[in-house]
């Protein structure tokens, strides 16, 4: 058989420290997963990264593993030192595996099938500290991560896949995967109660170089973070108002799982026509000093078409007059009022005609 270099695996130094394997095998095991990665050979890498995990994650298994020297290193058929951990490794020769080891590679059976097997014959089941699920029949169950659970020697076989999904969709996601963003809204958007097209755009952990920082990635340009869009059309609800949250399920982050977050738009108003409290509208109007004197009618739009409206004379600027029914659509039934605002502006062009009116009437007004 041949020797395996689980430091090689795990892409760490003989030197590294806990920390820095577990470290290492969490990265590897995400990227490698079956249900995250469907290329061709991930699955067997998968294995082996658990493999090299379950030997070095453990300090008994470690030591035995690295007691065997660098002799075994150049990649040749590999023979187990005579009275290896006295264990017997005959039935190991045709490179058939223990009913209790069928996860595993030769290699480690033979090197590892003595701790494997007592604790099997003793009845033991090992599961690790931070949850999961024990392997039937005496199966190695990997939990080395957030509920993650690597593969199951269940008759021998690489079982752990559905057994982790099924696992992780009855446990609440570690991580926040709900998007909580703005959607700006007009009058118009709310009076009609329609459908709108909208850009989500939210920022991960670049998954192509781990958030590493470290040279240039095509997808995050180094910085670590990668921007994602989607476009989404979103139905209005009806009577809705300032700050209040529609729900998209399912709409939200999704993690390596296949746990899905939400997304929660807030509505925010913004009208330059208009300016909205509740179900009223205020909507200035401006009209000329001449106008605001001697009265005047003017045809203004509303949500509900255009309509006239009759300004007095001597009015003043912020004279307010509510037109009844022309607001937008209450919950209770019927409509509220539109209030449009009187405001006096001066024309940016007069003409010498009016200038010399003007002069006249503030002499008038000095008398």
């Amino acid at each position: 058989m041949k020797y395996k270099d689980y430091y090689e695996i795990l892409g760490v130094k003989k030197e590294a420290t806990e920390a820095e394997i577990k470290s290492a095998y969490r990265k590897l095991a995400r990227k490698y997963h079956p249900d995250v990665n469907k290329e061709k050979g991930a699955e067997e890498k998968f294995k082996d990264i658990n493999e090299a995990y379950e030997v070095l994650g453990d300090k008994e298994k470690r030591q035995r593993y690295d007691s065997l020297g660098s002799a075994w290193q150049s990649g040749a058929d590999f023979t187990p030192p005579p009275n290896f951990g006295d264990f017997d490794f005959s039935q190991f020769a045709s490179g058939a595996s223990n009913g209790n080891m069928g996860g595993f590679s030769d290699f480690f059976s033979a090197i590892f099938g003595d701790l494997m097997s007592k604790s099997a014959n003793a009845g033991y089941q090992r599961s690790y500290s931070q949850g999961g699920f024990n392997g039937a029949q005496g199966g190695f169950s990997g939990s080395h991560f957030g509920g993650f659970n690597g593969f199951s020697g269940n008759m021998g076989g690489f079982s752990g896949a559905n057994q982790y999904q099924e696992a992780q969709r009855k446990q609440k996601p570690a991580e926040n995967l709900d998007i909580t963003q703005n959607i700006i809204l007009n009058v118009n958007d709310i009076f009609l109660a329609g459908s709108k097209s909208i850009t989500v755009n939210d920022f991960r952990k670049c998954p192509y170089c781990g958030g590493q920082k470290k040279g240039f990635c095509s997808h995050c340009a180094g910085s670590g973070i990668e921007k994602i869009s989607k476009h989404l059309t979103v139905n209005i609800p009806k009577f809705c108002k300032e700050n209040q949250k529609i729900r998209l399920k399912g709409e939200g982050r999704q993690d390596a799982y296949g746990n899905k977050g939400d997304l929660y738009l807030v509505i925010k108003i913004q009208d330059s026509n208009y300016t909205v409290d509740g179900a009223d509208l205020t909507k200035e109007v401006e009209i000329s000093p001449a106008m605001a004197a001697l009265g005047v009618k003017k045809e203004i739009v509303t949500p509900h078409g255009n309509f006239n409206v009759t300004i007095p004379p001597k009015s003043s600027s912020g004279l307010m007059l509510r037109m009844k029914g022309l607001g937008l659509p209450k919950k209770e039934g019927g409509f509220g009022n539109l209030n449009v605002k009187v405001k006096i502006v001066l024309s940016k062009n007069m003409t010498d005609e009016e200038i010399k009116l003007y002069k006249k009437l503030l002499e008038i007004e000095k008398n």
